[in-house]
């Protein structure tokens, strides 16, 4: 498989781009060699500058559950774009996305427009702060939230995936209301209130941690999450840039019955373009400037074409069957890399919750951020390198999650089954 190009312009990018990438995990440092340069995508697969073509279970790291390039949400971008990229003035589509999400999440009676999901999850906290009066905040090993100051504690993704301390370049007063709690631990949390109850304004949480791995939550885990936040008085936050749209239609949250406080979005309500937005209560939401004292600003905020492509996405999402096609589609393609891996005896653990998993090179259960960190990085990198060069693109580290989208089919998942039982017996000698 020849990677000229793609070397060549990772050379380049490097002499102007700090380590060539604008955003850590693309540079393939986890799992060694040179980051593929992508030149466009149609449906599951990706085609990079030197004319390889993958199936693709990056997907951009979520949002497009739909494939690449989905004719209906291309031709909404540009209309949209036509029509014009960005007024700094309000639109008939983010009125109409909002009413969307609100449709779909019963937690959510009102919603405000960001940029990221950093953002997104940055003016959640702020506004849990201002409404409980309140300054600390928990979260939990693992899960990663953006990368404002406050939330580096203990994060997940490219934090660990590189080996980073948690918060460099971070003031130690900017986490000093940080407290940090194992996941799937409810004995811990309930330790952390006891001793700061009346001091935490939130718990914020990924209710399908996705950035450890894929981690779910153990039966019974949220309900106490919910439980003990509202003893004390606190807010929960769930964290569902990942899961929003992904896991389900009305998120996680949905999925497992729990209504938190106050919510985050990304990826998925974008269709591909940037976007973030928290959400929650309407009396909580009142607090938000211009309605109340919390401010929070954005000047491309609430973008016409963003919204054009979430409106888009979340119509087509709509449709009877999807999330059972995902579901189909996903388990099949889960049981028959657990298969590979039994064929040459390689132990695993598969952990999935509807269309994200993630392959954990271990023989014992994950559950955790500290059982997620004894899995095998060097047999994960090995095999990850065996599938690019048999056409199959997974994410540069084994603390990510793999996608399947609506676009894959039948004959995508069984292509890539072949080629994982290659690369299993590839790493197995």
């Amino acid at each position: 498989m020849n990677q000229d190009k793609s070397a060549a312009l990772f050379a380049r990018s490097k002499n102007v781009i700090p380590g060539g990438v604008n955003s850590p995990v693309r540079a393939f440092g986890a799992v060694g060699g040179t980051p593929v340069f992508i030149a466009r995508a149609s449906g599951p697969h990706i085609v990079d500058v030197d004319g390889n073509s993958y199936i693709d279970y990056v997907g951009s790291w979520g949002p497009m559950i739909l494939g690449h390039a989905h004719p209906q949400v291309t031709e909404a971008v540009q209309k949209a774009a036509s029509e014009g990229l960005s007024f700094g003035a309000p639109t008939k589509r983010e009125a109409e996305l909002a009413e969307l999400m609100i449709a779909a999440v019963p937690s959510v009676q009102k919603v405000r427009f960001v940029n990221s999901g950093t953002e997104a999850t940055m003016s959640a906290i702020r506004l849990a702060r201002g409404f409980t009066g309140r300054e600390k905040v928990v979260k939990f090993a693992g899960c990663y939230h953006g990368h404002s100051d406050l939330l580096l504690s203990q994060a997940g993704s490219g934090v660990i995936t590189f080996g980073l301390p948690d918060t460099p370049g971070v003031p130690k007063e900017a986490v000093r209301a940080t407290l940090t709690a194992p996941y799937n631990d409810l004995t811990a949390l309930e330790h952390l209130f006891d001793e700061s109850g009346s001091e935490i304004a939130a718990v914020i949480i990924e209710p399908v941690a996705g950035n450890m791995g894929v981690v779910p939550p153990e039966p019974g885990y949220l309900q106490g999450v919910r439980e003990l936040t509202r003893r004390h008085g606190a807010l929960l936050i769930f964290d569902e840039v990942m899961t929003g749209f992904r896991v389900h239609y009305g998120g996680a949250q949905s999925l497992y019955d729990i209504e938190p406080d106050l919510s985050c979005f990304g990826k998925i309500i974008g269709g591909g373009m940037p976007v973030g937005a928290y959400a929650g209560q309407a009396e909580i939401m009142a607090h938000v400037a211009p309605e109340g004292p919390v401010y929070q600003a954005g000047t491309l905020s609430g973008n016409p074409v963003a919204m054009a492509a979430g409106i888009a996405t979340l119509r087509l999402l709509q449709q009877p069957g999807v999330y059972e096609q995902l579901e189909t589609t996903s388990a099949r393609l889960a049981e028959g890399l657990q298969q590979a891996a039994q064929e040459n005896d390689i132990p695993v653990q598969l952990n999935r919750v509807g269309s994200m998993s993630t392959l954990f090179f271990t023989d014992q259960p994950v559950r955790d951020f500290a059982s997620s960190e004894r899995s095998d990085g060097q047999r994960y990198a090995l095999f990850f390198h065996e599938m690019l060069k048999r056409g199959i693109y997974l994410a540069p580290s084994r603390f990510e999650a793999l996608f399947t989208s609506l676009a894959h089919s039948g004959q995508d998942i069984e292509t890539t089954i072949a080629a994982a039982r290659q690369a299993m017996a590839a790493i197995a000698r």
